[in-house]
């Protein structure tokens, strides 16, 4: 059946059921757009960051483990017995302070016999230095008197013989001037002036002269003659006692010496015996506190490596002693070149989560230890605080605190991606699409990147790119 035209214009379903769906599909449409519009900021708002400019600081992290400054297992030097332990574990000991006593008494006893055989040296000696001076002494005199008595002689028997000599002089005198006289009186008597008495007077006092002066030579020869071997006589004594005194002087130095030598091996002894006992007490070597007793008052111990800390040490060993606090950290080889000496440090321990302590690097090993294939140093860090909170063998996370970077452009460190072999960030085009973006990268300091050239501050860069079904 065919509807004429006017059967049409007097129908008008047909333009509103047109006209609805037109409208339909405009507000499908709008919406639509309306849509995809209010999306797109959203979902960029959603997986961007702004770039920001902040100060950094370089951090390099590292486990440590808390350990004592200086620890020893102490141990006698000679193997005993305990006879009293004056310490316990955990006390707080002095150095030099006394630790333990080893059994003693037969060194108490040898020390005594030792001090015996030194006075008894002693007293030998003293008594040979006095007798070899008193043999000096009578040596003395009797050189003394040798030579007062030589003295004597020399100025007795040249008094003599001058004697003699001036009294031969006077009798040459009366030998001439009876000689003279005797002459004059010849012609006297042959003269008859004088008698032949007289003459014979003269001549017989001639004689008397000349025999005074035989006399007097025969005195004055004999002595000459007995000058010498008197003198003689008494120097050869004299040499004789100076030898024996000499003789007597090196016999009784070789007997001092000897002595001597006894005393200074007494001494030696006694030394050793006080120097063995004193060790039966056993004190502290430093200030510390006893971290670990090993062994009770009875137990036999023996002398053992001080700085072992093996099974078979400690249990010959009576106490541990532990100085002073500090940390010993791990820091991989690749970031040692940002520790220094004197840098700050900040400590966690596991005990104390929520408390920082403050540290300083005091030294760096200078060799590297090889673990699970994992180069690292160990780096020793002196404790400024938590010093009485921190105990030995605390596991600690240390931060070494670096230099600071002032207005240093970051990103966030998982907004860094590679792409053909560059380093760079998706950021936003025009249409809100991610787009790549060569960027140079500095120090990351926990999670966030300086960036050195690339990207301004304000910038946004995603962190996690859109999926394609929210930007389709």
């Amino acid at each position: 059946m065919t509807v004429s035209n006017l059967e049409k214009q007097h129908n008008p379903l047909p333009w509103i059921f047109g006209i609805m769906g037109g409208g339909i599909i405009l507000v499908a449409i709008s919406s639509y757009v309306m849509m995809n519009r209010n999306n797109v900021p959203m979902v960029t708002n959603e997986n961007t960051v702004p770039i920001t400019q902040q100060t950094l600081s370089r951090t390099i992290r590292a486990s440590g483990t808390v350990e004592p400054i200086q620890s020893v297992n102490i141990s006698p030097k000679n193997a005993g017995k305990i006879v009293k332990l004056l310490v316990d574990q955990g006390a707080i000991v002095k150095q030099g302070q006394p630790i333990a006593v080893m059994d003693n008494q037969e060194l108490y006893v040898q020390g005594i016999q030792a001090e015996a055989r030194l006075r008894q040296s002693e007293s030998s000696l003293q008594e040979a230095d006095i007798k070899l001076q008193g043999d000096i002494q009578v040596y003395t005199a009797q050189i003394n008197q040798a030579l007062a008595r030589l003295e004597e002689s020399k100025r007795r028997i040249p008094s003599q013989v001058d004697q003699v000599r001036a009294q031969l002089g006077e009798a040459e005198s009366r030998l001439k001037l009876a000689e003279s006289q005797l002459k004059r009186n010849e012609n006297l008597l042959k003269e008859g002036v004088i008698s032949q008495n007289q003459f014979d007077e003269l001549a017989n006092q001639y004689i008397v002269a000349q025999a005074n002066i035989q006399q007097l030579l025969r005195r004055l020869e004999e002595l000459q003659t007995t000058e010498d071997p008197e003198i003689q006589r008494l120097e050869a004594a004299i040499a004789e006692i100076k030898i024996a005194m000499e003789e007597r002087q090196l016999s009784g130095k070789a007997e001092i010496e000897r002595l001597k030598a006894t005393i200074k091996a007494s001494q030696a002894d006694l030394e050793i015996a006080k120097i063995k006992y004193e060790e039966t007490y056993i004190t502290a070597p430093f200030d510390g506190i006893v971290t670990q007793r090993f062994a009770t008052e009875g137990a036999f111990v023996t002398p053992t490596t001080s700085a072992s800390a093996t099974a078979s040490a400690t249990s010959s060993s009576i106490v541990a002693l532990a100085r002073g606090l500090e940390i010993v950290a791990k820091v991989p080889e690749i970031d040692l070149n940002q520790v220094q000496l004197g840098q700050p440090v900040k400590i966690i321990a596991d005990a104390y989560p929520d408390q920082v302590f403050q540290g300083v690097v005091k030294s760096i090993a200078p060799e590297a230890i090889v673990e699970q294939n994992v180069t690292s140093f160990e780096v020793k860090i002196a404790i400024v605080s938590g010093q009485d909170q921190l105990l030995s063998k605390m596991n600690v996370e240390v931060n070494f605190l670096g230099d600071k970077l002032t207005n240093a452009i970051v990103v966030p460190t998982v907004a860094i991606v590679t792409q053909e072999g560059k380093t760079g960030v998706m950021i936003p085009d025009e249409n809100n699409e991610p787009k790549f973006q060569p960027i140079t990268i500095g120090t990351s300091v926990d999670d966030k990147t300086e960036v050195l050239s690339g990207v301004m501050p304000g910038d946004r860069v995603f962190i996690e790119l859109p999926d394609k079904k929210t930007r389709n």
